[in-house]
């Protein structure tokens, strides 16, 4: 039988390399076999159907959902963001978020979606890494999340805390002075605070600390193997980058649908609240990014912003009105979860900005 290689099938069918070894992987392509590291084609081999744009079943068990709780997560928002989504566009084949944060709309798109190429990034590293060692290491993170479960469930308030400062120590010991063996400890670590602390916060001083305080929760879920397992097998072809957006133009084409995720703008001074990382997000980097969005519009990439509505606090305030003058700007309703005062919690308008 005369075989041929992924690159020359993938050259063959007009689609990526990557897209022809998720074919083989999921036995989409009779006789296919892997011999050594690669992927090896009965050269008479019929391109599969594209199913691309087949909806996903809502009772399908494949169906994953962020493993991070995360400040400003678009998980209530995701039946708008949807509307947006252009994969019935077969010449869409390409996804990339820039700021991924706790993935909501990934995750979303990877259970209702099969891409030839997905990219994630966020210039969070300790955030990258997690994702990284949840693709690739995930038996040793789950081994070391079972530990810490088995651990800090049992223990009182008292010990609790303890226990839990003693982790937060050491996790931003390791964020400064760890190395590359650390980081599926410093992963497992990540994951623990987020499911333990306060709100599931994450938040740094100006030193580049996590600094959020113990939560008061019963019986925290420290280790979802389940959500865990099926994450890690979502993201096998993801590419995960611990880069500025703007490494994102590399990857963005014609083919893609980007979506952004900034931090928000904040509504007030006391609002805030963007230490996602030692870096803020001001409104001159905002203005820097209506201007990539710009640029990579012009290259044909479908392109959608999410961002606060400073209307709801300034009638007047025609921030991203002008900034985004050359798009459409749509203003969907949101829960505001985080606020030191209780009064301005509730709903709020948050913006949908596309290019399309």
């Amino acid at each position: 039988m005369e075989l041929m290689s992924a690159r020359e099938a993938a050259a063959k069918w007009g689609i990526s390399q990557r897209r022809v070894a998720v074919l083989c992987s999921e036995n989409r392509i009779a006789n296919a076999e892997m011999i050594g590291n690669m992927w090896l084609i009965p050269m008479n081999a019929k391109k599969p159907i594209d199913a691309r744009s087949t909806r996903y079943n809502k009772n399908d068990e494949n169906s994953v959902k962020p493993f991070l709780k995360w400040a400003g997560g678009k998980g209530q928002l995701i039946k708008e963001i949807e509307k947006y989504y252009p994969f019935e566009n077969v010449k869409i084949n390409k996804y990339a978020e820039p700021f991924v944060g706790g993935g909501a709309v990934l995750f979303d798109i990877l259970s209702k979606f099969d891409l030839d190429e997905i990219y994630i990034s966020d210039i969070n590293a300790e955030l990258i890494n997690t994702y990284i060692i949840v693709r690739d290491y995930i038996d040793k993170l789950i081994h070391l999340l079972i530990s810490y479960q088995e651990d800090y469930v049992p223990l009182d308030t008292d010990n609790r805390k303890k226990y839990y400062i003693a982790k937060r120590e050491r996790f931003n010991d390791i964020k400064v002075n760890g190395n590359e063996a650390d980081n599926i400890e410093k992963a497992a670590l990540m994951i623990f605070l987020n499911k333990t602390c306060f709100n599931g916060l994450y938040r740094v001083n100006r030193k580049g600390l996590f600094n959020v305080p113990m939560g008061a929760y019963k019986n925290p879920l420290i280790c979802d193997e389940k959500k865990l397992r099926a994450v890690s097998e979502k993201l096998q072809n993801v590419k995960i980058v611990c880069e500025d957006y703007k490494k994102s133009d590399d990857f963005i084409d014609e083919n893609t649908f980007v979506y952004f995720d900034p931090p928000y703008r904040p509504l007030t001074e006391t609002s805030n609240f963007t230490a996602y990382t030692e870096n803020l997000f001001d409104d001159e980097k905002q203005i820097e990014l209506a201007n990539f969005v710009e640029r990579i519009s012009n290259k044909g990439a479908m392109v959608v912003v999410s961002n606060s509505d400073p209307k709801n606090t300034n009638k007047e305030d025609e921030f991203f009105d002008k900034i985004y003058a050359i798009h459409k700007i749509k203003r969907v309703e949101a829960t505001r979860m985080i606020n030191c005062n209780s009064d301005a919690r509730g709903r709020i308008k948050e913006l949908l900005i596309s290019n399309f």
